[in-house]
């Protein structure tokens, strides 16, 4: 009896167990039931898009075709072309060229009609934009294919392969290339431009990114040159110039501190360039010739000085740490007074702040140099300066899709524009003094 009591009691702690246990099977059993439908149902609906979407391109096809002919079997004393059955062709895809038949029209001379919606379809423009997508997300032409969606239908294709995945990116960023390094700049207005460099395989690539007087940026041009002189800057500028960038009117010209750009800057805008050195460069430069336990209280002693509000007061205690710095550290004395004017010279055009310390500094543009930099660092292979010079304007197109307005630009592009102005005024008063002596 008591055997037979454990053995029950057993069977009843057992019970909830397995009912468990069945249960979750079952659950499992009805997700992937569930999952399985659904992938089926995805594909059937693929195989639906693809299928009806062929046929609403065949009766449309069709339809310009019977325009163009007039209706099938119609006696037409007027009929000026007739159908000529059909040929193999390609259409774009999904990344990719499929084939499928072509319907043909022909006039009475035997001359080829082409319809309107064949030619639009069968463009290679879509396949273009496809490649160079691709390679902007980083995929490798030898990947190409592999991060294509297969098709439902089995429609033979081609135009996945590394050559002519290569072609494509090839010929649309040359395509992109020569229209970005082409474009009109005299329509726009600008008030602030940027300069910078970027080593990719040995060869320098100079960037310039302008901010119109909306506070809106444009990337303007871009050279490539063996180093960061003052040759090359001037080259890049004097096309900007070429071009129909204003260079007769006062613009801010925010660059790294470098005296190459300072002097292609003054080459190209005479007196109506305002140049301002990056305060974040100069205090870089700065630092790295102090020994480490002097840096943090430099470091701190220079960005109090950029924050005050008044250029005079900054100066001040600009100079004032240079004679500290001055004995002990010559070097670094020598770096902070060399240019030392020009980093102040946006503070002395009164912006608001949040305007001021966007345009005292070349971040706006670094960040741009940042994602040419991501771009190139995916190229395994350079072969020659023709190739780095696609792909950096590849990177800044990409970049520009994602730009913004300069912050601070609501409440300080119009003193920014004032400031501006007044500098022309003055600089024309001042040549116009110069002129009258000369002539007396």
């Amino acid at each position: 009896m008591k055997d037979t009591a454990r053995k029950t009691s057993s069977t009843e702690d057992v019970r909830p167990q397995l009912r468990t246990v069945l249960a979750q099977a079952a659950e499992r059993t009805q997700l992937q039931l569930e999952l399985e439908l659904g992938d089926a149902m995805r594909r059937d609906l693929r195989e639906f898009v693809i299928t009806a979407g062929a046929a609403a391109l065949a009766a449309v096809l069709e339809e310009e075709r019977t325009r163009v002919v007039g209706p099938r079997y119609a006696h037409l004393p007027t009929r000026s072309a007739r159908r000529a059955g059909s040929a193999p062709g390609e259409l774009v895809m999904g990344g990719r060229r499929v084939r499928v038949r072509r319907p043909r029209a022909r006039t009475l001379t035997g001359k080829e009609i082409e319809l309107p919606s064949w030619a639009a379809f069968s463009s290679t423009d879509p396949l273009d934009e496809r490649a160079v997508n691709q390679m902007l997300v980083g995929v490798s032409t030898r990947r190409y294919e592999r991060s294509l969606e297969k098709l439902a239908a089995p429609l033979p294709e081609r135009g996945t392969s590394k050559s002519a995945v290569s072609r494509r990116f090839v010929a649309a960023t040359k395509r992109q290339m020569d229209e970005w390094l082409g474009r009109d700049l005299s329509q726009l207005d600008l008030a602030a431009l940027m300069i910078d460099g970027i080593v990719i395989a040995e060869h320098v690539m100079l960037v310039a990114l302008g901010i119109d007087a909306d506070g809106k940026k444009h990337v303007l041009g871009v050279r490539e040159g063996a180093t960061e002189n003052a040759s090359a800057c001037t080259a890049l500028l004097a096309d900007l110039r070429d071009r129909g960038l204003h260079t007769d009117r006062a613009v801010l010209v925010v660059i790294d501190g470098g005296k190459a750009l300072a002097k292609a800057v003054r080459n190209v805008f005479g007196a109506k360039a305002i140049v301002q050195r990056c305060q974040a460069h100069k205090a870089r430069n700065v630092i790295d010739q102090l020994p480490i336990e002097l840096r943090p209280s430099v470091r701190q002693a220079m960005r109090d000085a950029y924050a005050a509000n008044d250029a005079g007061r900054a100066r001040t205690m600009l100079v004032n740490l240079a004679q500290r710095l001055r004995s002990e550290h010559p070097g670094a004395t020598a770096s902070l007074e060399e240019g030392l004017d020009e980093t102040l010279s946006v503070k002395r055009l009164r912006l608001p702040r949040n305007l001021e310390r966007q345009l005292s500094t070349t971040n706006a543009i670094e960040n741009l140099m940042r994602s040419i930099r991501e771009l190139a660092d995916r190229v395994k292979r350079w072969r020659g300066g023709a190739m780095v010079q696609r792909w950096t304007v590849t990177a800044v197109a990409d970049a520009a899709t994602r730009f913004h307005r300069v912050r601070g630009a609501g409440d300080g592009m119009t003193p920014l524009m004032r400031a501006l102005a007044r500098h022309d005024s003055s600089d024309s008063s001042a040549g116009a003094s110069t002129r009258t002596k000369g002539a007396a």
